[in-house]
């Protein structure tokens, strides 16, 4: 079954900002606030778009364009991480991207503690380029990997 991709309505914004994701995993958790609403609806150009299976809202997509580079942001519906869909998932995203925005470039960070993200995107085809750290929102520093895909056109 094929995923589809469509940008995200203020209703869909509403309902991933009341996902919530098991121990250390609720990093990724949003306030449910309209700070984080209007943070889906695209407030600094990125473009986000819900991703569904069927008639199944899995998750969502961001992309961030720059020049001729695309940085990818994602979320899956928490009750289906862990359930070995990822791969397909990330690889629905990604080939979208190539696709839509045709970069010579494509990157993403994740925090280094998400050990099964980072198999995903390996998987895929990214190689680890650097780590960096970022400030939470609470003020504690949190360690992130940044990665990159190349691809031959």
């Amino acid at each position: 079954m094929d995923y589809n991709f469509s940008e995200i309505s203020k209703k869909q914004a509403e309902k991933i900002s009341n996902w919530h994701y098991e121990g250390e995993y609720s990093f990724y958790d949003y306030e449910n606030d309209e700070e984080d609403i209007a943070e889906l609806l695209s407030p600094r150009g990125d473009i986000y778009y819900m991703v569904k299976k069927g008639n199944e809202e899995i998750g969502f997509f961001c992309f961030e364009t720059e020049e001729d580079s695309v940085e990818i942001g994602l979320g899956m519906k928490p009750e289906l991480t862990g359930r070995g869909m990822g791969l397909d998932f990330f690889k629905a995203g990604l080939n979208f991207a190539i696709s839509k925005f045709n970069p010579k470039e494509i990157t993403l960070s994740v925090a280094t503690f998400n050990k099964r993200a980072i198999k995903v995107y390996k998987r895929a085809g990214f190689e680890s380029v650097k780590t960096f750290m970022q400030q939470d929102e609470d003020g504690s520093q949190v360690e992130f990997l940044k990665m990159e895909y190349e691809w031959t056109k």
